[in-house]
């Protein structure tokens, strides 16, 4: 949850460590992270080990907190789905008492990516702008293309989210967030915005949270600088083989 900010554990370092390691390669243009302390330090981490950007700013929100889960925060996950059975109800669907309802969260991760859109639309105008012409670059070449779990994706998905390894991104944003934030996040992608998966994506990856430094990938397309109707690809999942 959110009510209890500790830093990493011994194992969690480790865990930011492969991550940062896994990461290295790809150029990022901005960094966001939750304002909790565990975030902070695994964005740091992750930045730490990059090639390209270890001088970018991070920038903290706490919108990306975890899930507020009131009187069952610092509690054991069995706890909580005590509470939930006693009410009649289902983790996660349950709210503890003083706790966020799943829509306030999904309204928090909804905000922020409206956010993150905005600015996306802004550097392309930027670019615009400063060049007189529309450009699709933020960067100079191709690294920014270079991730690692490209491996783990079938041709077909990448050629249609990438348009093909010459596609230039006008940002490349890592978001550093919370298991149970990013789940909700994700549904909202899927609900509300009609994703596209992965082929191979089950129902119940889908549904899972995600491991500690989990990777997911979206590629989100904006036409004509049009809010309203991201067009949104997930290339991969919770990606862990990093761990």
């Amino acid at each position: 949850g959110q009510g209890v900010d500790e830093p990493l554990s011994a194992t969690g370092f480790r865990q930011a460590d492969a991550a940062g390691l896994f990461l290295s390669n790809v150029k990022f243009t901005h960094v966001f992270s939750s304002d909790l302390l565990r975030a902070k330090q695994t964005a740091a981490t992750i930045l730490g080990k990059n090639k390209f950007c270890k001088d970018l700013e991070i920038k903290y929100d706490a919108r990306l907190r975890e899930r507020k889960y009131g009187v069952a925060e610092g509690r054991p996950l069995t706890d909580l789905k005590a509470m939930a059975k006693a009410a009649g109800e289902q983790c996660p669907s349950f709210t503890p008492s003083g706790g966020e309802t799943l829509d306030e969260v999904r309204e928090r991760a909804k905000d922020f990516f409206e956010f993150l859109c905005q600015l996306a639309v802004e550097l392309e105008q930027k670019e615009q702008d400063m060049h007189g012409a529309p450009s699709r670059s933020s960067g100079t070449s191709e690294e920014q293309l270079v991730f690692p779990w490209t491996n783990h994706c079938s041709e077909a998905e990448l050629s249609s989210s990438n348009g093909g390894a010459s596609k230039i991104l006008d940002a490349n944003i890592l978001v550093v967030s919370h298991g149970a934030y990013m789940r909700n996040w994700i549904g909202y992608f899927v609900s509300d915005l009609n994703c596209t998966l992965p082929t191979n994506l089950t129902k119940s990856q889908l549904s899972s949270v995600s491991p500690n430094t989990g990777v997911s990938h979206f590629i989100i397309k904006l036409e004509n600088g049009n809010l309203l109707k991201p067009e949104i690809t997930c290339v991969c999942l919770n990606q862990d083989s990093h761990l």
